[in-house]
């Protein structure tokens, strides 16, 4: 991503923003984060706001599941919005940078695609330059949310 303009496809996948997740804390309504760590098969949804700190292990029966770090206790995602009969949403603040850069790109280059990256799975909604600048105005109200 070099200027505004331009945006240069990184090639992420979403798993890149599992690891720490903006979350609706389920006690106060305010805004928590839920992490996890794979390597040690735990998850943390803790609030700075009320006190609110629960652990859980991401282990199963049969092995462990990867995902992002709010699933592990069915938290609400922070950063998401309605868009007409859509919703907008990114994990964490660097999810929505990435989606902003992308968004707001009049000139969008791809190299090396393998149907599996972040930009490839997301809803058309997302790459339609008629809903620009709707977007980019959910993302401004959401990261002073």
């Amino acid at each position: 991503m070099t200027n505004q303009n331009r945006f240069q496809d990184e090639n992420l996948i979403l798993s890149n923003f599992y690891q720490e997740v903006l979350v609706v804390c389920p006690s106060c309504a305010k805004k928590a984060i839920a992490k996890v760590n794979f390597e040690t098969k735990t998850a943390r949804l803790f609030c700075t706001s009320c006190g609110y700190n629960k652990e859980t292990t991401t282990a199963i029966s049969n092995g462990t599941i990867n995902t992002a770090a709010n699933h592990y206790f069915q938290a609400e995602l922070w950063l998401q919005t309605p868009f007409k009969n859509e919703i907008f949403w990114a994990y964490n603040d660097k999810h929505l940078e990435y989606l902003e850069c992308y968004i707001s790109a009049t000139i969008r280059e791809h190299k090396d695609r393998t149907g599996f990256t972040l930009l490839e799975k997301l809803p058309k909604f997302y790459h339609e330059a008629k809903n620009r600048e709707g977007l980019l105005k959910i993302i401004a109200k959401l990261k002073n949310k």
